[in-house]
């Protein structure tokens, strides 16, 4: 069995993925692009895989939690700075992604992606062509996950999707990483100058339920239009700044500032990513300087570094056995095929709705097969179907990590009892899963 994950864009539903079905007692080889797992933690540099999880949440169990408390264990865990959320250390997360590949004997591959598919007479697949270092290579495999967030598996294997035109996606977001900072002189300044969530909406015209507003957010864009008008950024890139800050450290970092984004860009399009690389490195800087003109404690911040890639948040979507819908995530929705639950929380295309009343919905399997195109391939992470508002849900790093240990146990499972994928007895993968510790109520 192989685990597909070769994209750019992804969250660490692939590590999940891998470590779901190897112990399940799959043999899994695990792809990646880059040089290091961990997906979105290690190369966009988002740091917070439960940032949602204020009092009243109800939240999810299994490999997603798991790797938050193997990193709190290895000292690379820091508080977030308004709940009980952990920030991990994305340079050290880099070593716990490493021990968990290596401790459960998962075969990992680096710098390789997938270009190609194999698929038989029956219209299973088989197998992938990668290409890499070592030129161009077939991995034979019974089982595939697509990993990738974009879908780019299942688009190589005939699966249908949908993509929404870039004029309606999520923007993308160039993460940095700050140094020199006084950090109790910021903290000071944001506690005499504290922002909710109500404060987004300056930003991004959003909607809530009401409850949100009022809660804290480690949020800046007053900040930014400060500097506009005093002619230290350029005024016609005012759009472009906005955001939250995230991990703050003795030595003076200032890690996860998610403060520079950009619309408009297809995460599908070579041209149109290496577009929004280059400008959201220069827009960086502009962000930077305006941090040392208007935020006490960034007087003298320098750069530390860009994060490996610009962080995407949509592309392509699957169309599945069964799409999750606005009504599922937000009316707790239950299904018999339930792999994991995820906590009501809602963030994107102007919706914020955060878990703090209890409420969760069930995550059904049914969302990560493929209705068409090469059978054994299962899909994890943000493309999993679903529209807008459930997109909204599924996108964010902890869920994925849900749909990712399923997709790994049901390959696992099908594996273990001889039938496809789409047709493994789900009391079987949720025995499985309930062995390894995943909340499915």
């Amino acid at each position: 069995m192989k685990q597909q994950k070769d994209d750019d864009h992804h969250h660490p539903k692939s590590l999940s993925a891998a470590l779901g079905a190897r112990r399940a007692g799959a043999d899994v080889m695990l792809l990646e692009r880059y040089g290091c797992f961990g997906g979105t933690i290690t190369t966009v540099g988002m740091e917070t895989l439960g940032w949602y999880r204020y009092e009243g949440t109800e939240d999810c169990e299994g490999i997603g939690r798991e790797m938050e408390r193997v990193a709190e264990r290895m000292g690379g865990t820091t508080k977030w700075p308004y709940n009980d959320s952990d920030c991990l250390d994305a340079e050290k997360f880099k070593l716990v992604a490493d021990n968990l590949i290596k401790e459960t004997g998962v075969r990992p591959i680096l710098h390789i992606w997938v270009v190609e598919v194999l698929i038989n007479e029956d219209n299973q697949i088989y197998g992938v062509i990668t290409e890499s270092k070592s030129g161009r290579q077939a991995i034979l495999a019974d089982r595939v996950i697509d990993c990738t967030g974009d879908a780019d598996v299942a688009h190589l294997a005939g699966c249908k999707y949908s993509i929404l035109d870039v004029s309606q996606s999520l923007g993308v977001t160039t993460v940095f990483n700050a140094v020199n900072v006084d950090v109790s002189k910021f903290k000071d300044y944001t506690d005499r100058n504290p922002a909710t969530y109500k404060d987004w909406s300056r930003t991004w015209s959003q909607t809530t339920s009401g409850k949100e507003e009022h809660l804290k957010s480690p949020y800046l864009d007053r900040e930014f239009e400060k500097a506009a008008a005093a002619g230290v950024i350029p005024q016609d890139k005012i759009g472009s700044f906005g955001g939250s800050w995230s991990a703050l450290s003795e030595a003076g970092e200032a890690t996860n500032l998610n403060l520079v984004h950009k619309t408009g860009v297809d995460a599908t399009c070579v041209r149109s990513l290496t577009d929004a690389e280059m400008e959201g490195r220069q827009n960086v800087m502009h962000a930077l300087e305006a941090l040392r003109h208007t935020v006490p404690g960034f007087e003298n911040a320098k750069l530390r570094n860009f994060a490996m890639t610009v962080g995407t948040r949509d592309s392509r979507k699957i169309i599945g056995k069964y799409n999750l819908t606005g009504e599922d995530v937000c009316n707790q929705a239950r299904f018999e095929d339930a792999v994991g639950i995820f906590p009501e929380f809602i963030d994107g295309y102007n919706i914020l709705i955060l878990p703090t009343t209890g409420r969760y919905f069930q995550v059904p399997y049914g969302c990560m097969l493929p209705s068409s195109g090469a059978d054994n391939l299962l899909v994890a992470g943000r493309a999993v179907a679903g529209d807008r508002v459930s997109h909204a849900a599924m996108r964010n790093m902890m869920a994925c990590t849900v749909t990712g240990q399923g997709a790994g146990v049901a390959a696992a499972v099908s594996l273990r009892h001889c039938t496809r994928v789409k047709d493994v007895d789900i009391s079987d993968v949720q025995q499985e899963l309930h062995r390894q510790g995943v909340r499915l109520s």
